[in-house]
């Protein structure tokens, strides 16, 4: 399971601090679509696109089964609210000025809901159409944890949202890991990511070999590791670099129970 900062772990002034912090904002995904405008999509920009929807799927599902639509409907709406996106016909409105990729998602689905009355449903499942890979029955699960007390769909997206970040970025830690063959050290290290201490460090270094300073040591280095990535994640998803820094803020703010509404 990915682990996400705790009160123990990162905070917003640590993470602002990561290397690169302050250094020339990379083109990164988003920005790149938004480079492009509206323009005819070029092969670089259209796998930044997919990459960008299939990585942040989850919180437009949540929004839309929060907002009253049946599984089966959601499923059908996420579908074909994407496969839109993917095919340019929402791109117009993405504008630099509009920065974020999640608030042009939020934006963008609130239309598309707002329309889905006036229209039949232009994607049904076994239809004939290709269907984008996303697994919603995991989805589904995911969806069913959230509490039943009556959250706005909004907090709901915001808080898949975070979670969809800093997943993604423990998700690539977990692969670096795997590519130089430690593997096991990040199972064994993971836990940490979010903040550990005390009395884990004698346990997880006897489970792993290492002396209670090397095992100290590596923790640190995969934090540091962690915080970098997360802040290459957050910053694939806005416009400007300026930005960083306050997407961030947002995120460790909606991962907790006091979300504010969204922005």
């Amino acid at each position: 399971m990915a682990a996400a900062p705790d009160k123990k772990g990162p905070s917003a002034a640590q993470l602002s601090s990561a290397p690169g912090a302050g250094g020339a904002f990379p083109v990164t995904r988003w920005s790149l679509v938004l480079a492009a405008g509206s323009e005819p999509t070029g092969v670089d920009r259209q796998a930044a696109l997919e990459s960008l929807c299939h990585g942040y799927w989850l919180p437009i599902y949540a929004f839309i089964r929060r907002r009253g639509h049946a599984p089966d409907d959601a499923q059908d709406l996420t579908q074909e609210f994407f496969l839109r996106v993917l095919g340019g016909s929402f791109m117009a409105r993405a504008t630099p000025d509009k920065g974020r990729f999640r608030s042009f998602l939020l934006g963008t689905v609130k239309h598309f809901l707002s329309d889905a009355m006036d229209r039949s449903m232009a994607l049904k499942r076994g239809g004939g159409v290709a269907e984008l890979p996303f697994d919603f029955d995991s989805g589904e699960r995911m969806y069913a944890r959230e509490p039943s007390h009556a959250e706005t769909p909004e907090r709901i997206f915001q808080r898949k949202w975070a979670r969809a970040v800093l997943d993604a970025a423990v998700g690539k830690l977990r692969e670096e890991f795997e590519r130089d063959g430690k593997l096991d050290l990040f199972q064994g290290l993971k836990s940490f990511v979010g903040g550990a201490g005390g009395e884990r460090y004698t346990d997880a270094a006897a489970g792993l070999g290492l002396s209670e300073p090397a095992l100290k040591s590596a923790i640190h280095r995969l934090r540091k590791r962690y915080r970098d990535l997360l802040r290459e994640e957050v910053a694939a998803t806005v416009a400007d670099a300026s930005e960083v820094d306050e997407e961030l803020r947002f995120l460790l703010q909606a991962i907790s129970t006091r979300v504010a509404e969204v922005r």
